[in-house]
């Protein structure tokens, strides 16, 4: 029998500061940055002709991309377990292994690291470059889809720069809540924006809100893909939040300050933001160059594959 290992998640919240169920659900339902639909004065990365011939398409899909039966998806070795949206556990049993509800995770999930580690969701985002700019140590980048084939040049210059990236879905959706289908496509139209724009398959994974049960597993291990997930949350998308008494700059520091006592684990940040991102470049100070990408805090490999230039 398989373990499963749940985890405590360390947040400002384990310190008395935890927002009510009402709340968490209606803020949580905004990414940090999210899908950035502005793309002046950037170019489009163009609909490659392979996919073309693969999908009978001529342009990248909107929010809710297409599903393209694949050969390797075989639906049969997908458990049973029921959808749920946002903010409705008990839905499953806990052998679903839910990490957004229980906090739970399977064995080959990555959640710490044997360095405090930072990492960055959501982008990339014209407020990406800036945090590019400062940064003197190697990160792991998780970047949507939709971002990445409408700001091209600063995913290339994420890759440029020696950074990781990994898949943060096609446009930011609570997995859980999905049919099999659209969790399929939310994956490949993800793993195609990266193929078309970086020349590379991503090894690396990581659900939107953590939203991830064994249902989402099977499906994106077919893909060949890993689950990374995080032990320390800085929360910092509660800084662009509506209401903006949610989170202090300062309480976000302070956490950080904590986390470095224990010198190890996973910083889950965004770069969706300008203010979400000059966080970051202040926490990447306080931590330190001594950070890791997340292949290599489980000696791992980058990319399943890294194909020719064109």
């Amino acid at each position: 029998m398989i373990r499963k290992l749940y985890v405590i998640i360390t947040t400002s919240a384990a310190l008395g500061n935890a927002l009510s169920l009402t709340n968490q659900t209606k803020f949580k339902r905004s990414p940090v940055g999210g899908i950035v639909t502005v793309r002046a004065g950037y170019a489009q990365t163009p609909f490659p002709e392979w996919l073309t011939e693969f999908t009978g398409l001529t342009e990248w899909p909107g929010i809710d991309p297409p599903y393209i039966p694949m050969d390797f998806i075989d639906f049969s070795k997908v458990p049973d377990y029921k959808s749920y949206p946002q903010g409705v556990c008990g839905v499953n049993p806990r052998e679903s292994c839910s990490f957004d509800c229980d906090k739970c995770v399977e064995p080959d999930d990555v959640y710490t690291c044997s360095k405090l580690s930072q990492t960055f969701d959501d982008g990339p985002s014209p407020a990406t470059e800036k945090l590019l700019e400062s940064l003197d140590h190697p990160t792991t980048f998780f970047n949507l889809g939709i971002n990445i084939v409408n700001f091209p040049d600063t995913y290339k210059k994420i890759l440029d720069a020696g950074h990781l990236v990994g898949t943060h879905t096609w446009s930011h959706p609570f997995m859980p809540s999905l049919t099999n289908e659209q969790i399929v496509a939310q994956l490949e139209w993800s793993i195609w924006a990266m193929n078309a724009t970086g020349n590379h398959y991503p090894k690396w994974f990581r659900p939107p809100y953590g939203a991830i049960d064994n249902r989402v597993r099977a499906i994106s291990r077919m893909f060949g893909l890993q689950a990374v997930l995080w032990d320390h949350d800085t929360m910092d998308w509660q800084l662009i939040a509506e209401d903006s008494n949610l989170r202090t700059e300062e309480q976000v520091y302070h956490d950080v300050q904590l986390w470095k006592r224990g010198k190890r684990g996973l910083i889950l940040e965004h770069d969706g933001s300008e203010k979400t991102v000059n966080v970051g470049i202040n926490v990447s100070k306080l931590i330190g160059d001594d950070q890791l990408t997340v292949a290599q805090c489980v000696g791992g490999i980058d990319y399943i594959h890294q194909y020719a230039q064109k």
